[in-house]
């Protein structure tokens, strides 16, 4: 049968154009979305493959981490609280040890160039290292978790398929943790829709009156659309006795940088709770009302760009809650990509 040029030239057209919307890096669950900056995180030093997510999201949901198989990372990083930890104000780890801080949501990673709330750590595949070794969080030492996935006869398949090689070192272990926790990107919430005016992205008048005071009082420090400028601050809230903690201080020794943490994302903030790096405050009408309060005479080395409390009415809170809550992102949240693998 012969074919027409008119409808091979139609068919021709028809596949380029197809090509062309199917985005180039989609052979890999990470990507950036339209209008994103570019990240940070060097792919060309760990070259994606869906055998290393797979890799790397079943060590993430594996308790064989932690120094007596009982803790696992996403024991404080629960996917439906934007792989953050809510049902405590701080971490909680082997034997019942409590940490410090409360867990930092894992959401967008491959924008950060610092992890944890002092940003003791400036590169994602080092960033696990603290917590499997961390005394109080998962207690063990990477010696003896290499010896332990090595006598683990189905690791050593998955690691061989992986990275053409079966005895199982860090530097592997760490770039399969990279690789599951760089693709953990939340960008379909109510909010993108809206960006991107979309279906599903029409805002009520409420959320746009959120909006208009999120951009007025919060985005210098939230910036759209990351929700966060990566940089650390002194948000005026009075140490706890309890804690003594220093924030960036620990790492730098620098004074300006006591009482300093890292500014985090405000994205699927709806689920991420309990607040500040103390896990302090259990509702976002807290967090305002702490802004709205602050006394600047009192705090040192106070956040520049807090230059005055939030001054809001009531139902003004109200609506910034609203816009707060078109950040959640259901499709990130319940994505059975990032689930536990039950195969």
């Amino acid at each position: 049968m012969k074919i027409s040029f008119n409808y091979l030239f139609v068919f021709i057209i028809f596949f380029m154009i197809i090509t062309l919307l199917i985005p180039k890096n989609r052979n890999s669950i990470f990507f950036v979305p339209k209008g994103w900056p570019k990240p940070n995180y060097n792919f060309s030093k760990n070259n994606f493959s869906l055998k290393k997510f797979e890799l790397g999201r079943k060590l993430f949901y594996d308790p064989i981490l932690s120094k007596d198989s009982t803790i696992s990372c996403a024991s404080c990083h629960l996917q439906y609280s934007g792989f953050s930890h809510t049902d405590h104000n701080v971490s909680h780890g082997i034997d019942g040890k409590k940490g410090t801080r409360n867990g930092l949501a894992l959401i967008n990673l491959a924008w950060n160039k610092t992890f944890h709330w002092d940003g003791g750590v400036n590169n994602l595949e080092m960033q696990a290292i603290n917590p499997i070794t961390h005394p109080n969080e998962m207690g063990n030492s990477l010696n003896n978790l290499i010896s332990k996935l090595n006598s683990n006869f189905n690791y050593k398949n998955l690691f061989f398929k992986a990275y053409n090689d079966s005895i199982i070192d860090s530097k592997n272990l760490l770039k399969a943790l990279a690789s599951f926790t760089v693709s953990l990107v939340s960008y379909n919430s109510k909010y993108d829709k809206y960006i991107r005016h979309e279906k599903g992205g029409t805002f009520s008048i409420q959320e746009l009156n959120g909006l208009k005071l999120f951009r007025t009082f919060c985005s210098n420090c939230h910036n759209e659309p990351l929700f966060t400028n990566f940089t650390f601050a002194n948000n005026g809230l009075k140490i706890d006795p309890n804690f003594n903690d220093l924030g960036r201080y620990n790492i730098t020794h620098i004074q300006n940088d006591s009482f300093k943490f890292k500014v985090p994302t405000l994205r699927n903030i709806e689920f991420t709770f309990p607040y500040m790096h103390d896990g302090r405050f259990n509702k976002l009408s807290e967090v305002i009302n702490h802004y709205a309060n602050i006394n600047l005479n009192e705090i040192k080395q106070l956040n520049l760009d807090i230059k005055e409390p939030i001054t809001i009415t009531e139902n003004q809170k109200k609506d910034l809650v609203a816009f707060l809550f078109t950040l959640t992102d259901l499709d990130f949240l319940y994505n059975k990509t990032f689930s536990y693998p039950f195969k």
